[in-house]
C-alpha cells in the first residue's frame, strides 16, 4: 500500500511541472499533500505510532484544505494572472525529469545501505526535493514558486518518515508553525505583486 501511495507521490509531484493554469498547480499540490498525509497516517496506524497519526490527519486538513484555499484566495484577492508560462519547453521537460530522477538514484545509492527502510522511498523523497526545486526555476509566477517551496516541505516529510522511521511530533508542529508564519509572507508577496501589475 505504502509502495502505491510513494508512486502516486512522485507522480503528482511531475505533473505539477507540467501545468499550465494555477488552479491545476495548486489542486496537484493539494493532492501530493493528501497523499502524503495518507503515507504518515497508514505507517502511524501498522506501527500503532499515535504521533504519526496525528502528524498525518494534521498534514491532510492543513496542507490539503486549508493552504489551497489561501492561495486561491489571495490569487483572487490580488488578481495574479491565472495562466502560467514555463521557462522550460515541454520537450526539454520530458528529458530533464527523467535524469534528475535518475541522477537521485545514482547519487543516493552509496548511502542506502546505511537504512534499515526501504532505500526507495529515501530516493524518491530526495528525487521530490531536486524537482521541486526545479519547479520553482520552471515558473516565473509567484504562486508556482510558492507551491515548489511547499513540494520541498512535502519532501522533506517523507524524507523524515522514511529515513528516521518516523518523525517526533514536536517537529511537525514547529513546521506546521512556519507553514503559518509563511502564509504572513505570502500575503505581503501578493500584496506586492498586485501593486506592480
Amino acid at each position: 500500500m505504502v509502495d502505491i501511495l510513494i508512486g502516486l507521490f512522485i507522480a503528482t509531484l511531475i505533473t505539477e511541472l507540467f501545468s499550465t493554469r494555477i488552479y491545476k498547480l495548486i489542486g496537484w499540490y493539494a493532492l501530493n499533500s493528501l497523499i502524503l498525509g495518507s503515507i504518515a497516517t497508514y505507517i502511524g496506524f501498522s506501527k500503532m505510532d499515535t504521533e504519526m497519526i496525528i502528524t498525518g490527519i494534521l498534514t491532510m486538513f492543513i496542507k490539503f484544505l486549508i493552504i489551497p484555499y489561501i492561495l486561491k484566495y489571495f490569487i483572487i484577492k490580488h488578481k495574479i494572472k491565472r495562466q502560467i508560462i514555463s521557462s522550460i519547453k515541454i520537450h526539454y521537460s520530458v528529458i530533464i525529469i527523467p535524469m534528475v530522477l535518475v541522477f537521485t538514484f545514482y547519487l543516493i545509492t552509496p548511502i542506502l545501505e546505511n537504512f534499515e527502510v526501504n532505500s526507495n522511498y529515501i530516493a524518491i523523497a530526495t528525487a521530490g526535493m531536486f524537482l521541486s526545486l526545479l519547479l520553482i526555476n520552471e515558473f516565473d509566477n509567484l504562486v508556482a514558486k510558492i507551491i515548489g517551496f511547499l513540494s520541498i516541505e512535502n519532501s522533506l516529510f517523507l524524507l523524515g518518515i522514511s529515513a528516521t522511521d518516523g518523525m517526533p511530533m514536536l517537529i511537525e508542529l514547529g513546521i506546521f508553525f512556519d507553514l503559518l508564519m509563511l502564509i504572513i509572507v505570502i500575503n505581503l508577496l501578493f500584496k506586492n505583486q498586485g501593486e506592480l501589475l
